[in-house]
């Protein structure tokens, strides 16, 4: 079991991202704006269903020619809020370098708990495996990469038994998970766990720095500079936790400067951040 001396206010200030960022609507706008501008533009397929439950969906970009890897992308929100919808703008920069890139959605706490999440986003993964190429993926490269909650849903596929989903061997080339909880116990304390209804025992089954990664494929483990001290830790304790799956050549994880916690996600946007430059090295 998990004892930890988190008070309230600790956790409020280091994981209340909407409070430590109070222009935070402004961003989640512009994530909105240049997500409708990118399926505007590249005509995605819309809500590929990859499993049974009610947000088991995917849409999926695909480049003109035949892509030479796959970024699956899950989103953040505290796996209770946003939507696929929110980050389709992560598309255009990857598929203009002939990349297909699928942005998964998933159902939301509190209508499913955080562990049903987990097995959704597995079930994702194993679809891209199995049935990707018969819908233009490419399944032999495949990079998956989060932002947030969605960070700590990447490490838990890292650290994930895939042949309970049928797989012979982990379908991961590569992940990156951005400003990820990697360490679920000061969540029990927070305001919104009366959404995620996560105990201490289940916290601790739910924190990939308690878990060991069933792939040696590299994971690059970022954050924004400006982010709160303590997304900043979480993302030094799953670098410490995890040393076979550091990329080579990294000294440490990825500091992105001057970015916090909804400013960063949007250098994905950018085809000369370092965020996109990664993700292509992945694959």
């Amino acid at each position: 079991m998990i004892v930890a001396p988190y008070t309230d206010e600790f956790v409020e200030r280091g994981y209340n991202n909407r409070a430590a960022v109070p222009e935070h609507p402004e961003w989640l706008a512009r994530c909105t704006t240049m997500s409708a501008i990118a399926r505007e533009a590249l005509e995605p397929r819309l809500d590929v269903r990859y499993g049974p439950n009610a947000q088991e969906t995917m849409d999926l970009f695909l480049p003109s020619g035949k892509p030479r890897g796959t970024f699956v992308f899950l989103h953040g929100g505290y796996w209770r809020a946003l939507d696929k919808r929110d980050f389709s703008f992560v598309a255009p920069p990857l598929v203009a370098q002939g990349i297909a890139v699928a942005v998964a959605n998933y159902d939301l706490c509190p209508a499913v708990t955080v562990a049903a999440i987990v097995e959704e986003c597995r079930r994702a993964m194993a679809f891209v495996a199995r049935d990707g190429m018969a819908h233009g993926l490419d399944p032999r490269r495949i990079v998956v990469g989060g932002h947030s909650a969605g960070g700590h849903l990447v490490a838990m596929l890292f650290a994930t038994d895939w042949s309970r989903q049928g797989l012979a061997r982990p379908p991961l080339a590569g992940g990156l998970t951005l400003s990820g909880v990697h360490d679920l116990a000061p969540i029990v304390f927070a305001s919104f766990n009366v959404d995620l209804k996560l105990d201490a025992a289940e916290a601790e089954r739910l924190s990939p720095v308690r878990m060991r990664p069933t792939t040696s494929a590299p994971l690059v483990m970022a954050v924004g500079g400006a982010e709160t001290s303590e997304f900043v830790r979480q993302t030094q304790m799953l670098w410490d936790a995890w040393p076979a799956n550091r990329p080579a050549g990294d000294a440490g994880p990825l500091i992105i400067a001057e970015r916090h916690h909804f400013s960063v996600v949007v250098d994905w946007a950018e085809p000369d951040r370092e965020l996109t430059r990664r993700t292509v090295a992945l694959i």
